[in-house]
């Protein structure tokens, strides 16, 4: 199954040639059917555990088919080595449960869980089905551990569903949650059934961890690395070499802003863009004659669907500040689609956002409702975009600046023009020397291309100065400043008035 990711923002709890445009953004609310939902929403509980850990970890998630029963069901078991869960974590989860799903799910969840310091495995199931408000756990027998010091915890259900439907979603779940990059997490799926031939173990799915280097690099460096990886192979696990011949073709900036809330956590908002320059993609690539951006949206290291808050932080951004002019934002599920007024076809822009709550102290993690903000998803895409251009220059220059930029090819041929059709020796060696020329270089190409040059460095110097900043403005020729300065300084001593002229 393919799913598609330009533009990610990331946020979580402890995301001349033709350029394409893409972000991707998610929320508790997961972006798959429901079919799968309950399924999902475990695994990321089970995810979060892990991270939270801080410790090497597993998660496995096991599919066995049960032909004998009627109707045939498939039991689901997730199990990690994370932190032990907590009661309340299930107690409020919220699962809807409506149509095809509550056919399919009985809402039975069986729940077996450990902490280091615990001395046994607690043992309890829940119906899902139930409110929140009422929703009470059936204590089972538990375990005792016999002193091994271990903690985990494993999650099961059971559901009348076709398995291949099954492993298509979790699969496709697992590679977004690749672009995140997690260190200390190697994952695997597992479909275990039986055929005409006896019994199988089919490995569908499975992600070793990743090298040292990720342990020690930022959350936000990671984003970025597997955001790439991610345009590389346009939305699957392997490179697309038709179009990204290597690695160096893509440019790529990041943006992170925290807030404190309280003592336990403090919202953490990332953001990743990366463009990509597709000269002739072929018919079959991601992106291939539209220049739309996609945004991906990720929560608490779960991909989500879009939402109001979200699509408004979006259209809040001063994207004209990058050159690009917003003709609308639609919101459609699974990402928003950002459609841009001229934007070259071949010009493709990523962005990829990452929202979450990090711990700050040792705790639990729970499942928590965290209302979005704004104004920091806002800030986050700002600071990525930022980055990018002080990283790549020429790249998302502002609207006015790329208007003043058009000017430069005529400008440096007049300047040339009154260079190298002066009549005065002294004064053309005197400009040569100024632009960093030799006088056999005085050919009028050579002239031109490298006032050209300069003009246009100065307009991206002054495009990535920040918004309210006012600074001198840069000499286009630092060489004269100081032949002016000695000329006054002349000038003075002979006590010379130049108004005397």
């Amino acid at each position: 199954m393919r799913f598609e990711l330009e533009v990610v923002v990331h946020g979580f709890i402890y995301g001349s040639a033709g350029v394409s445009f893409s972000i991707l953004i998610c929320n508790h609310g997961v972006c798959f059917s429901s079919r799968s939902l309950p399924t999902l929403q475990l695994i990321s509980s089970a995810i979060r555990r892990c991270i939270c850990s801080e410790r090497l970890c597993r998660l496995s998630v096991l599919l066995q088919r049960s032909p004998a029963s009627d109707p045939p069901l498939v039991r689901i078991s997730i199990s990690d080595t994370g932190h032990g869960s907590c009661i309340q974590e299930f107690q409020d989860l919220k699962c809807p449960v409506e149509g095809i799903l509550a056919e399919t799910w009985d809402g039975i969840v069986y729940v077996r869980t450990t902490n280091i310091s615990d001395t046994e495995i607690s043992c309890y199931q829940l119906n899902l089905k139930e409110n929140v408000a009422t929703r009470k756990p059936m204590w089972l027998p538990s375990n005792i551990k016999h002193d091994v010091k271990f903690s985990g915890t494993e999650v099961c259900l059971s559901v009348s569903e076709s398995v291949d439907v099954l492993l298509a979603e979790i699969n496709c779940f697992f590679h977004q949650i690749l672009i995140l990059k997690v260190p200390n997490i190697a994952m695997e799926v597992v479909a275990d059934g039986q055929d005409t031939s006896g019994s199988r173990n089919d490995a569908v799915f499975l992600e070793n961890l990743f090298s040292g280097s990720s342990f020690t690099a930022s959350t936000l460096d990671r984003l970025k690395l597997g955001f790439e990886d991610y345009v590389l192979g346009h939305g699957s696990s392997s490179t697309c070499n038709s179009c990204f011949p290597n690695r160096d073709e893509l440019k790529s900036g990041g943006g992170m802003v925290c807030e404190d809330k309280h003592k336990l956590t403090k919202l953490v908002v990332e953001a990743a863009v990366v463009i990509s320059e597709i000269s002739n993609p072929t018919k079959n690539c991601f992106g291939a004659g539209c220049s739309d951006t996609k945004v991906l949206f990720f929560k608490d290291f779960v991909p989500c669907t879009i939402s109001e808050a979200f699509l408004k932080a979006l259209t809040g951004i001063d994207w004209k500040r990058h050159g690009l002019t917003l003709e609308c934002a639609i919101n459609q599920r699974r990402h928003a689609l950002l459609k841009w007024e001229k934007t070259p076809l071949s010009f493709h822009i990523h962005i990829v956002v990452h929202y979450y709550q990090k711990l700050v102290a040792n705790a639990t993690p729970l499942v928590q409702q965290t209302r979005l903000d704004k104004k920091l998803i806002s800030k986050a895409v700002q600071l990525a975009l930022e980055d990018f251009k002080n990283k790549h220059a020429g790249f998302l220059l502002s609207v006015d600046n790329l208007k003043i930029s058009r000017f430069a090819p005529d400008l440096a041929k007049a300047i040339a023009g009154l260079v190298l059709y002066s009549n005065d020796m002294d004064f053309k060696r005197e400009c040569l020397a100024i632009l960093g020329l030799q006088p056999h270089q005085s050919e009028g190409e050579v002239v031109e291309e490298t006032i050209k040059k300069k003009i246009i460095s100065v307009i991206e110097k002054n495009d990535q100065r920040p918004q309210g900043i006012k600074e001198v403005a840069c000499l286009l020729f630092r060489a004269g400043r100081q032949k002016l300065q000695d000329l006054d300084n002349e000038c003075y001593m002979d006590d010379f008035d130049p108004m005397d002229l």
